[in-house]
């Protein structure tokens, strides 16, 4: 056999080979052209949702700034509320000293008179006059609810 034949044979297997290869090669560039028009599409829709992202931050400072101020002003006023109601718990506590005080004194100056014999004392809130605040005239009030 001459040594030409064999050689063009080679030649012939390698370019079959090559053309073989180039098609392998052509099918993964179109997958790559396709798959990099959706790249191209999604970074696209990613760079949107970044700038909508990037819009709506000073709106959610705002917000949450708005949201810290009111909450600030409820917890003021819840202060100051406590702040009232210790007061006005403190003077009850004071006002109802006063009256278990007046009430054990009128009690040891006063002398039981027998069961039967013994009046029935009610309280009049005219007969009190302005001597006593109003929030002492409550308590008496629920003090005698209770009797």
């Amino acid at each position: 056999m001459d040594y030409k034949l064999v050689l063009d044979v080679v030649i012939a297997m390698l370019l079959v080979a090559t053309i073989l290869y180039a098609i392998v090669l052509n099918r993964r560039l179109g997958i790559l052209r396709r798959n990099g028009d959706e790249l191209a599409k999604l970074i696209g829709r990613f760079n949107e949702a970044t700038m909508r992202a990037e819009s709506s931050i000073p709106k959610l400072r705002k917000a949450a700034e708005e949201a810290g101020q009111a909450l600030q002003e409820r917890v003021e006023k819840a202060q100051s509320l406590r702040d009232d109601l210790a007061f006005m718990v403190e003077r009850a506590d004071a006002m109802a000293t006063r009256l278990e005080s007046s009430v054990r004194t009128a009690r040891s100056e006063s002398r039981p008179a027998p069961k039967s014999a013994r009046p029935v004392v009610a309280f009049n809130e005219e007969e009190a006059g302005d001597e006593r605040s109003e929030a002492e005239r409550e308590l008496l009030r629920a003090l005698q609810s209770v009797r």
